[in-house]
């Protein structure tokens, strides 16, 4: 990777990617593509270039790829699980209509294209524990079929065109920089929020509901070792299971309660995220990422809590 362009570089990923990417390469050389309305702030806004670049238009892409000779597209656009549910044709439009402009620019100016997928690619239908990297994908939201498409189109442009296409499935990420942003698994980032702000919360999603979770310093570290991996190792592409640790509402609850003792939850279950949640695996099997470019998680439950509750009381002053 010489020079990057990361479209939606001020959401939930992309805010903390573009600046894990301007750490380990020039800074000028990781363009922030924002869309009027979400501009880079701070930090982001200083450390290196940012360009308008709308996901559906085109020309527009284009036009930055041209201007910076970019060569690697992380391709970040999309709505959440739970905000897709209520704008599916906006989800769709983004979603795989974005991602078709994408990879026609990286076809046309040779590209390589990194477009993340998710544990909502899988369904009801698809083995709860320990899911396959190659299985049954049959999703019942639309943010779930705008992946389950989204990974077999950047197959299609790898296997037809060439085009460098590469992803993972992330789990839910929980992230002490950015804000839940409308996703199922959100409230195991909220949870921490509430712990250090108010030693209390209310939990949306059922006890008892597994769902595969990662910290976000892995999944930064993922998506660059996934692009930076030799190309000849690769089995898969669209896209690779990986795994950090899989828990469930009260096994999180505990987890902060070992750095906030007089912490306490309760429930008030969210039908609509607690139907998204049903429906999503348990865990992952993640062999094909170890085997195919040596994945390997450094966070469990309790260094995450550890670490989250640390910067989150240095913010706030608790």
């Amino acid at each position: 990777m010489k020079n990057i362009l990361i479209i939606g570089s001020t959401g939930q990923i992309g805010s903390e990617l573009t600046m894990k990417l301007r750490e380990t390469y020039p800074s000028g050389n990781v363009i922030a593509g924002y869309i009027p309305g979400a501009e880079p702030k701070g930090i982001l806004a200083e450390s290196g270039p940012a360009e308008v670049v709308d996901i559906t238009n085109a020309q527009q892409i284009g036009e930055v790829v041209d201007k910076y000779h970019v060569d690697t597209i992380y391709n970040l656009a999309a709505l959440l699980s739970a905000v897709a549910e209520a704008k599916p044709q906006l989800a769709w439009h983004i979603g795989l209509g974005g991602l078709f402009n994408v990879l026609e620019i990286a076809r046309e100016k040779d590209c390589a294209v990194f477009t993340p997928s998710s544990i909502g690619a899988f369904g009801n239908d698809t083995p709860k524990d320990k899911t396959p990297q190659d299985t049954l994908q049959r999703p019942k939201t639309m943010y779930g079929v705008t992946k389950v498409a989204g990974e077999l189109l950047s197959d299609y442009y790898f296997k037809r065109f060439g085009v460098d296409t590469r992803s993972v499935r992330f789990p839910g990420l929980i992230s002490n920089v950015t804000l839940p942003g409308g996703g199922t698994t959100d409230y195991a980032v909220d949870i921490y929020y509430a712990a250090v702000k108010e030693g209390k919360f209310v939990c949306p999603i059922k006890e008892g509901t597994y769902m595969d979770m990662m910290y976000m310093p892995d999944a930064l570290r993922a998506a660059i070792e996934l692009m930076e991996a030799d190309p000849t190792r690769l089995v898969h592409r669209n896209s690779f299971n990986i795994a950090s640790m899989s828990f469930e509402p009260s096994q999180i609850a505990a987890a902060v309660k070992r750095q906030i003792p007089n912490f306490e939850m309760t429930y008030d279950v969210d039908p609509l995220r607690q139907g998204i949640a049903e429906s999503w695996p348990n865990s992952l099997d993640d062999t094909c990422a170890r085997q195919e470019w040596d994945w390997k998680p450094q966070f469990d439950i309790d260094t995450m809590s550890e670490d989250m509750v640390r910067i989150l009381k240095a913010r706030y002053n608790k």
